[in-house]
């Protein structure tokens, strides 16, 4: 007599495992896919040039709340996430599809101030809007972006690039995204335990654009094309620094090194970790939702990066298939992802 199977919750594999698990036996049968899933895009193989496909779901309670998320924030950022996934591959975003489902609660003013945010980054990243969908929702608000992007098939980077002795490299500086949700978050309980307090949201501009209204970094792309910087590997910072690194380790078959002082982090990140008796450095390297570019790039590269201001080399690629973090005294702590987790 067979037992029954007793169910695993969702909770114990998580988001990444879930993907594996409903996706591991899938095969590409078409010459022209060229990558499905595993990447920040997939790529189809168009003749001289190739496409790259991306989808990103945003759903009320879970990627947003909108006691302190504008809508045309919110459009706007729904946007981004997409287009920045799309950078990721080394691509140029073309067009978008936005589908939506929303609720009854909300009023005709506030869809379109949603749509303002959509138009908005269309217009600050260069794409358009051809097609959607829209249906009805008992339980609030879910936004669905697909992005489609070109590029040359020999420009585009993939996770699984990453060479020995590869200079790990990332732009801006990590960790603000994170800070601003935690300002966000404090505010919002302490407001709803007293409603005749109001929000303290002062001296947190920074922090607070980074959550709310976060940028992707075209300009990168941009710079490696002017510069013809020789790229291995790529990715965009959206579940962590941690996690992001170690998907790259992963799919290179390669290990990595990194070093906590080389790690960016603006000030105005550790100012809030300090108030909330947070250490900056495990929000730089867990926070998530940075959506910085995450790249290596071989040592005769080194002139290039090193000159240009608003990119940090913060270790290198290594034989071991394990993602380190050096300390001061020089000992290895291996890194665990601990980023965002869907479930």
């Amino acid at each position: 007599m067979i037992k029954d199977k007793t169910p695993i919750s969702l909770s114990d594999i998580g988001e990444f495992g879930l993907i594996n698990q409903l996706t591991k036996n899938i095969k590409l049968k078409h010459k022209t896919s060229l990558k499905g899933i595993g990447d920040d895009a997939a790529v189809i193989d168009c003749g001289d040039i190739c496409r790259v496909i991306t989808t990103d779901m945003l759903t009320e309670g879970i990627h947003f709340n909108l006691m302190y998320s504008p809508m045309k924030h919110l459009g706007y950022k729904s946007v981004m996430v997409n287009v920045s996934d799309v950078y990721a591959m080394n691509a140029i975003p073309k067009q978008i599809t936005v589908s939506i489902s929303v609720s009854s609660k909300f009023s005709i003013e506030a869809i379109e101030e949603l749509y303002e945010g959509i138009h908005l980054a269309c217009e600050t990243y260069d794409v358009d809007l051809i097609g959607g969908d829209t249906v009805s929702s008992l339980t609030g608000l879910t936004i669905s972006v697909t992005a489609i992007g070109e590029a040359k098939k020999e420009e585009i980077k993939y996770r699984s690039g990453a060479k020995l002795n590869d200079l790990i490299c990332v732009s801006g500086n990590l960790g603000g995204a994170y800070m601003g949700l935690q300002i966000l978050e404090r505010e919002k309980d302490i407001y709803e335990k007293d409603n005749s307090i109001q929000p303290q949201l002062e001296g947190y501009d920074y922090i607070l654009e980074r959550q709310l209204k976060p940028e992707a970094r075209k300009d990168i792309v941009e710079w490696f094309k002017a510069e013809n910087i020789k790229v291995n590997a790529l990715i965009d910072i959206s579940d962590g620094l941690s996690s992001e690194l170690i998907h790259i380790c992963k799919e290179s078959g390669k290990g990595c090194q990194i070093y906590p002082e080389k790690i960016p982090i603006d000030s105005a990140t550790t100012d809030a970790a300090k108030e909330l008796e947070l250490e900056d450095l495990v929000t730089a390297l867990h926070g998530g939702e940075d959506y910085e570019l995450l790249f290596t790039v071989p040592m005769s590269e080194y002139k290039k990066v090193n000159d240009f201001e608003g990119v940090s080399i913060i270790g290198n690629i290594t034989e071991s298939g394990k993602a380190v973090l050096v300390t001061g005294e020089g000992e290895g702590v291996e890194l665990v992802a601990q980023g965002w987790e869907g479930f």
